[in-house]
């Protein structure tokens, strides 16, 4: 696919954005793909396995959701800013350095993040199933994705992510049903349900909800706003298509995350250990406990699309950002980038990428701090990107402000650094619980208005405050998270209402746009002058 699509000379808004007109089709199955990586499928058994019957749901439900509740910023963002390449850029247009480098160096960092997580994924599933070693199979698939997606860039990505949702489609839809009936299914749910608890055995479980469902609703939300794989395509989809693509992601996702989390619920069951204690064990375990080896094999090929389908997807986000916003914003400037040097900054910067992901999954380092902080980081970012689209009074010191003051409250929360007993515990459940109400008024905010956001947003305040006052900030991760919303959001707003600033939205379209057409539009306009 890569060959058939590759040009002999691409153009670097194509490798970027593929020229802002992808179709319907390949939008929404690129959209679902990059979403559903490895580590998503083995969390979402991860849940079943440890909060029962509604865990996938709670990980696969929420995840789908926001998907859906992009689409309504999507528009936006794509009015605002139709040729536009990262969001970061946009930042930049519409504020400045700092907003722009928040979110770059934010994306930068979970990228080679996730890219690490997907060839240790790889890596490790090689290993299993195979006589090579973990570091041969991190090797082979990570050399497999940056071969497909070093010429083309976003277009080999977007392509070829089509082919591998619907191999991961099909996996889904013939292994889970293969396991469950090799496993004894519908018997086993009988015979098994002693190995539950009550709150596994509920459907309605609130340890579920607090520890998965709401943790991962203010998480998902911050993932979908500031992550560049996701604003790509955004960019990259026809303004035309943003809300069926959106859409139909959503369907996807939901079906084959909930899909494969169920594995998780069926091991519960079964009452069946995880390999060496590990819970992202179990997705493989069953495969390779209850599968023959045809069908196996469909495993792995689903496994592998999903962490491909991700990591090109990073490797491409990467390639963007080192583009449009370090050559093409900073180095050279606008009007005076090279397209040509471009490319080759992309493609660097993918060869860079891949080496440095490899070198990071040799060590097996523990990914999850590092995750927790680039989480929060963008749920810092969400008010203050969000209300750059709509408020013309936000200015870049109180984005920056409120995103610095936002991290501030939030790493000592989530790492436990402070004692939360007494006045601390109080005050930072008051926090959480405005967070409640910036994540839910946000949400209805995209769909209704303002208005109505406002009223959502003061009833679910006014609806948690009874149960979440004095018991929050006993679940740090869900504490910590909504934190970050709130005192970004009071930041932001405070520093911004009284604010002299009305900002033209239409100098956003000026300021961002085609970078291959840019060099003969500024020799155009200097021999106007010239004439003149």
């Amino acid at each position: 696919m890569s060959t058939r699509i590759g040009k002999k000379e691409e153009d670097a808004d194509a490798y970027m954005t593929a020229g802002n007109k992808v179709g319907f089709g390949i939008s929404a199955a690129s959209m679902t793909a990059t979403w559903i990586w490895a580590s998503s499928m083995y969390a979402s058994a991860t849940s079943g396995y440890t909060y029962g019957v509604s865990g996938p749901i709670h990980y696969g439900l929420w995840g789908a959701l926001m998907i859906l509740f992009i689409y309504p910023f999507g528009r936006r963002i794509r009015a605002v800013a139709p040729k536009a390449h990262t969001l970061a850029e946009v930042m930049y247009a519409r504020h400045g350095r700092s907003s722009q480098l928040m979110l770059a160096g934010s994306n930068v960092v979970g990228s080679v993040i996730s890219l690490m997580s997907n060839f240790i994924a790889g890596g490790a599933l090689i290993s299993l199933l195979s006589p090579l070693t973990f570091m041969q199979g991190v090797i082979i698939v990570a050399g497999g994705v940056l071969l497909y997606t070093l010429w083309s860039g976003f277009r080999a990505s977007v392509m070829t992510d089509f082919a591998q949702v619907m191999a991961m489609l099909g996996a889904v839809a013939v292994i889970v049903p293969a396991i469950f009936f090799a496993a004894g299914f519908p018997t086993s749910f009988t015979a098994g349900a002693d190995n539950l608890t009550a709150q596994q055995g509920s459907f309605f479980s609130s340890e579920a909800f607090m520890n998965q469902g709401a943790p991962y609703i203010a998480a998902v939300l911050a993932y979908a706003i500031g992550n560049q794989t996701i604003a790509q395509r955004l960019f990259a989809v026809r303004e035309d298509l943003i809300r069926p693509t959106f859409v139909t992601a959503t369907i996807g996702y939901g079906a084959m995350v909930i899909g494969v989390g169920m594995l998780g619920v069926l091991a519960l069951y079964l009452g069946i250990e995880p390999m060496g204690g590990d819970p992202n064990n179990l997705v493989p375990q069953m495969a390779a406990t209850f599968l023959p080896p045809v069908l196996l094999a469909v495993f792995f090929v689903m496994i592998i699309g999903a962490l491909s389908s991700t990591a090109d997807s990073d490797l491409s986000a990467l390639s963007s950002i080192m583009m449009a916003d370090v050559y093409g914003q900073t180095v050279a400037g606008k009007g005076k980038a090279d397209p040509r040097t471009m490319l080759l900054v992309g493609r660097v910067t993918m060869v860079v990428a891949t080496a440095l992901a490899v070198a990071f999954a040799s060590m097996r380092l523990s990914i999850l701090d590092l995750l927790v902080f680039v989480g929060a980081l963008w749920g810092a970012l969400v008010f203050p990107v969000i209300a750059s689209f709509y408020w013309k009074k936000v200015t870049n010191r109180a984005f920056t402000a409120g995103v610095v003051a936002a991290l501030a409250a939030f790493l000592p929360v989530r790492f436990g650094l402070v004692p939360l007993d007494g006045v601390a515990g109080l005050v930072v459940d008051v926090l959480a619980v405005i967070g409640i109400g910036v994540v839910v008024g946000l949400m209805a905010f995209g769909f209704f208005g303002l208005r109505v956001a406002k009223v959502v947003g003061v009833v679910a305040v006014v609806a948690a405050a009874p149960f979440a006052l004095g018991a929050l900030h006993e679940y740090a991760t869900l504490s910590s998270s909504l934190l970050a919303y709130a005192v970004s959001t009071l930041v932001c707003y405070l520093m911004s209402f009284r604010s002299q600033e009305s900002f033209d939205f239409e100098l956003i379209k000026q300021r961002t746009g085609d970078f291959d057409r840019e060099p003969q539009a500024a020799q155009v306009r200097a021999g106007a002058a010239v004439s003149d």
